[in-house]
């Protein structure tokens, strides 16, 4: 069964790239689809959405509960870029007979942004950074990574690379999290430690678990007291892993010596957060799924899932873990 004259909806295009990513032309002239390049208001989404067949999400930017979903009459499939996306109620989708497909990505990204990070605040990027206002000449001393301790939170395909880089540049690893071995941890270079034996020993702390309520503020308090005062935490994954306000009081106190984050409470931050006040931070705007090639293997997929859709075929189911 063909379906015919939809309309799509592509979401949270903030670099207004999409339509350049993927052959969308072939999806003509069944298919009107737009890119909306500005987040939408959640108390406009309903009034918004109304009439769009099919809303592509980009990861985790536009979340779909259940409520959205009933207001949504016309929905008929939801895509996420990825495979997983902790937005969706797929549930709901269920009740509703609404396919949710997702698409294939690069891991590599997330991993290239935490060095990014770590490195950022190991040389004291802000501080030595030469621009057009710079009047002085190297600011802030650098270290070395060489030598120093990586505490790595979560060893799976992520945590395994970290690991990877951290040894070619001469660092020891420690890993932890709740299901870890000593042999999975030994397999990668790295030393399985209880958790607050990692976060008492490590230099820099970086962390790479999926959000859930086992490990939804993993880091709190506690966690952070037990940090050296000069190490760093470094968050590309999800950042319900830290307690907001705690990690806030260890920046301003200096009770650690900063951070590196890539994922906020509220995206995108807005101009009050008060991490941007912050001079021990280096902040950057979720970029650990983000670059050309990894929106082109998205786009391009969901243009494919989309013709398949249309044939009556579904492929890259998402589910339930």
């Amino acid at each position: 069964m063909t379906t015919t004259n939809f309309k799509v909806a592509v979401l949270d295009d903030y670099l207004g790239i999409a339509h350049t990513m993927a052959p969308w032309d072939t999806l003509a002239p069944a298919a009107d689809v737009h890119f909306l390049t500005e987040p939408i208001k959640a108390e406009q989404r309903a009034q918004r959405l109304a009439d769009y067949d099919v809303l592509v999400l980009m990861r985790e930017r536009m979340p779909l509960p259940a409520e959205l979903i009933r207001q949504l009459p016309e929905l008929k499939l939801v895509i996420t870029t990825g495979q997983r996306n902790a937005g969706i109620d797929l549930a709901a989708c269920a009740e509703r007979n609404i396919p949710v497909l997702g698409t294939r990505s690069l891991s590599n990204i997330t991993i290239e942004t935490a060095w990014l990070l770590i490195l950022a605040l190991i040389k004291r990027l802000k501080a030595n950074a030469l621009t057009a206002d710079s009047h002085t000449w190297q600011n802030a001393l650098p270290d070395s990574l060489n030598g120093q301790t990586l505490g790595i939170v979560g060893l799976g395909g992520l945590g395994s690379q970290m690991a990877v880089v951290a040894k070619a540049f001469g660092m020891e690893v420690l890993a932890w999290s709740q299901n870890l071995t000593k042999e999975a941890a030994g397999a990668v270079g790295a030393t399985w430690v209880d958790k607050f034996e990692l976060l008492q020993r490590s230099d820099i702390v970086t962390l790479h678990l999926r959000l859930s309520p086992r490990t939804r503020n993993i880091i709190g308090a506690p966690e952070l007291a037990a940090m050296k005062p000069e190490a760093f935490l470094i968050n590309t994954s999800r950042a319900g892993l830290v307690e907001e306000q705690a990690l806030l009081e260890a920046l301003r106190t200096s009770r650690i010596a900063g951070a590196g984050l890539d994922v906020f409470p509220e995206e995108p931050i807005p101009a009050d957060q008060p991490l941007l006040a912050l001079d021990n931070v280096v902040l950057t705007p979720h970029l650990g799924y983000v670059s050309k090639q990894s929106m082109q293997i998205y786009y391009r997929d969901v243009v494919e899932n989309i013709a398949q859709w249309q044939q009556g075929k579904l492929i890259r189911v998402v589910s339930e873990e």
